[in-house]
């Protein structure tokens, strides 16, 4: 699930109980790379909370790294998703400019948690 969520995603690979290695391929701007690196779930408040966060290096398009704080609240009719994401990049990548890296950032964020709810109510975005 987790896999089909990650924009770019080519594989995910599960390496502890909570960690994953994963290669993504991702477009920002006009740089497009590769990224390999790790994932983890941390801070784990089944049912209500829980860290995911991320890094990766892209050769030379440089490293990136983020986290996102995931609530989870019951309301009626079904459960609310929030979440507050942050983002560091290094290299070419971070020569694009914040605007463009901060917009690419939201957008990569919102495909994520779209993909993810999805998944979690069993619905499949590509016959939608």
């Amino acid at each position: 699930m987790l896999k089909a969520a990650i924009p770019g995603c080519e594989q995910l690979e599960k390496t502890g109980e909570s960690a994953f290695a994963a290669t993504v391929k991702l477009k920002i701007g006009p740089v497009s790379a590769r990224f390999k690196g790790d994932v983890e779930l941390s801070e784990m408040a089944p049912p209500h909370s829980c860290l995911l966060s991320g890094k990766g290096s892209g050769g030379i398009a440089g490293f990136a790294k983020g986290s996102a704080r995931v609530e989870l609240v019951a309301q009626e009719g079904g459960t609310r998703l929030t979440y507050v994401a942050d983002a560091a990049l290094g290299g070419k990548l971070a020569s694009l400019g914040s605007r463009l890296i901060q917009s690419s950032a939201n957008k990569l964020a919102q495909e994520f948690f779209t993909s993810f709810s999805a998944a979690l109510n069993g619905v499949d975005e590509k016959t939608e």
